[in-house]
């Protein structure tokens, strides 16, 4: 099995406490059907930095900030690429991109 990272984009906070417990309830959902494949659940990220090659530091992440991270473990990128498809991020409007951690 190869380990993926799947780094979200997009989606934001809830608006009260009602929608925040909707979203982490599908959020919760979508994990319990990865079931084993889930190595760690990840985070939502927050403020950032983006360090350039000369050493400069900007503020933020540029166009398409990551907002969040999770990293399964799948048989080949297609099925990690069809676990991300269940994500509730996508109802939200974001993005999830599927990334191969490869072993060094």
């Amino acid at each position: 099995m190869s380990k993926f990272v799947f780094a979200y984009h997009g989606g934001g906070m809830p608006e009260s406490p009602e929608e925040g417990e909707r979203i982490m309830a599908a959020w919760s959902a979508w994990f319990e059907t990865l079931g084993a494949a889930v190595v760690d659940g990840g985070n939502p990220t927050g403020d950032s930095r983006t360090v350039g090659s000369d050493g400069a530091v900007a503020q933020g992440a540029g166009a398409n900030p990551v907002s969040g991270y999770s990293l399964i473990e799948a048989a080949d990128i297609d099925a990690a690429v069809a676990h991300a498809k269940g994500c509730p991020i996508l109802d939200a409007g974001g993005s999830v991109e599927v990334a191969e951690a490869l072993e060094m």
